[in-house]
C-alpha cells in the first residue's frame, strides 16, 4: 500500500483529520487526531510557534480588553536575523524609521464560529527565550495546552510592537497591572540577551517610571547608557520630549 493510499484509508476509517489554514503568506496544513481546537492545531503544526502580544497580555491578566485578534508568533530560523547584537542604529536611522507608520502584518485568517481573527507574526530568532507553556481555559469545551510568552517577554514584545497590543495606552496599563509580579532584573537580562538595535530600555524605563514602580527597579534602566533620542511608538503626530528618558511620547501621555 502506498503512503497516499494508507493516508486516504486512515482519513476514511479512523479519527485522523486533515486540516488546512490558509494564511496569506503561507498555508499551514497537516493532520490531527479527531477534532482539535484551532489554537492547539496551529501551535502544534507550526513548529516553535506561541501566543504573543495582546493575546499574551490577556493570558497574564494585564488587560481588561477581549482582543478580537489572536496573535501567534513564530521565530525566524537561526541565521536569518538582521539584528546587530546590541549595536545601536544611528540617530538619523532611528528618526527615519519612527516618523513612518509601522508595517502592520495582514497575515491573518478568520477563526470559525465568529471567534475573530488569528494573525501569524514572525519574530527575530531568540532561541525561544521567555517562552513557556501551560493549560489554559479558553472558553471552549475543555482547557487547551498552549505555548505563550512569559510575563517579562510579553512586556518586552508589546513595548517593541505596541500596535499589536492595543496601542501605547494599553501597554501602559499592562505595566501598571504587572506591578508586584514583574521582575525588573529578569526583564533587563532578557532585553540584553535579545540584542536590539533600538534603545528599547528607554521606553521600558519610562513605562516603569510612569506606572509607579520602585525607584530601585526604575534605576536599573535609568543607569543604562542613553546615547540616542528614541520614540515610544511609530508615526506620532504631536509629541512631547522627555529629557529624563531621551524619549518622544504622544502629547498628553507623559508623566
Amino acid at each position: 500500500m502506498t503512503l497516499t493510499a494508507f493516508t486516504r484509508f486512515m482519513l476514511e476509517k479512523t479519527d485522523l483529520k486533515h486540516v488546512r489554514y490558509n494564511f496569506p503568506n503561507r498555508a499551514v496544513s497537516g493532520f490531527t487526531w479527531g477534532e482539535v481546537p484551532t489554537l492547539e492545531a496551529v501551535l502544534g503544526l507550526v513548529d516553535g510557534s506561541y501566543l504573543s502580544h495582546f493575546t499574551a497580555m490577556r493570558i497574564h491578566g494585564l488587560t481588561e480588553q477581549l482582543p478580537k485578534t489572536v496573535y501567534v508568533s513564530k521565530e525566524k530560523p537561526e541565521g536569518s536575523s538582521t539584528k546587530i547584537d546590541g549595536d545601536l542604529l544611528d540617530q538619523d536611522e532611528i528618526d527615519e524609521a519612527f516618523k513612518r507608520q509601522p508595517r502592520i502584518s495582514h497575515n491573518e485568517i478568520t477563526l470559525p464560529d465568529g471567534q475573530g481573527r488569528l494573525m501569524m507574526l514572525e519574530s527575530t530568532y531568540q532561541v525561544g527565550d521567555g517562552i513557556t507553556s501551560g493549560v489554559l481555559n479558553w472558553g471552549g469545551n475543555r482547557p487547551l495546552n498552549l505555548r505563550y510568552t512569559g510575563l517579562e517577554r510579553t512586556l518586552i514584545d508589546v513595548v517593541v510592537r505596541p500596535f499589536y497590543a492595543g496601542g501605547v495606552f494599553e501597554v501602559a496599563k499592562a505595566f501598571e497591572n504587572a506591578r508586584g509580579e514583574l521582575s525588573g532584573n529578569a526583564m533587563l537580562a532578557m532585553l540584553k540577551r535579545m540584542g536590539f538595535s533600538y534603545p528599547y530600555h528607554q521606553a521600558i524605563g519610562y513605562y516603569l517610571d510612569r506606572s509607579g514602580y520602585k525607584s530601585s527597579v526604575v534605576d536599573l534602566y535609568r543607569k543604562l547608557p542613553m546615547e540616542r533620542d528614541f520614540y515610544l511608538t511609530h508615526g506620532m503626530e504631536k509629541t512631547r520630549y522627555l529629557s529624563r528618558w531621551r524619549l518622544h511620547v504622544p502629547e498628553g501621555f507623559e508623566l
